[in-house]
């Protein structure tokens, strides 16, 4: 029992290193306002086949037109559950019709997982790897953050803990979004 609350209690510690303002999520950089015209040929550039605790599966072509942040933690790593509350606050805040969330679980017990996400309450959407995390998703350490443009294209990586709540990572989402 004290070895599931090691990593709530580390991670709390460490959120309150991210209220400082030391730890900054990396901002997209802003794009050129360049209309983009989706067609059904064009190739979705990342594979990320994904299945939900509920079995349904998910690939990131899904979500072609989107902006789509995937984050990569474990219920075991301290950093990964300090960033959480931000990104869950930021998940609430985002209009889900232009920006997509995916949440994905390196934890070998899914349960592990769920039970965290249903102790803190979060609601983001979270996902299982099917197979090996190819690139850009394939990091030495957790937590990592991808950000895609809606054209699949990558906009954006952080590896290590972030405060994604900001008013300024908000409005680069909704930036990359409208273009």
């Amino acid at each position: 029992m004290l070895t599931d609350l090691r990593p709530v209690v580390l991670g709390g510690m460490q959120r309150a290193l991210l209220a400082t303002g030391l730890w900054k999520a990396e901002i997209p950089p802003q794009t050129a306002a360049v209309p983009v015209v989706p067609t059904s040929s064009a190739v979705y550039p990342h594979n990320l086949p994904l299945v939900s605790p509920e079995g349904k599966r998910l690939n990131l072509s899904e979500l072609k037109g989107k902006v789509v942040f995937v984050n990569l933690w474990a219920s075991w790593c301290p950093p990964c559950v300090a960033e959480m509350p931000g990104i869950q606050a930021l998940y609430q805040k985002t209009d889900k019709s232009k920006v997509a969330f995916v949440m994905v679980s390196l934890d070998e017990n899914p349960a592990k997982a769920q039970a965290l996400l249903k102790r803190q309450g979060y609601t983001f959407p979270v996902y299982f790897p099917t197979g090996p995390l190819a690139a850009p998703f394939n990091s030495q350490s957790i937590p990592s953050t991808v950000i895609l443009g809606p054209d699949g294209q990558l906009a954006a990586r952080h590896d290590g803990m972030a405060d994604y709540d900001t008013p300024e990572f908000k409005a680069a989402l909704e930036r990359l979004a409208s273009n």
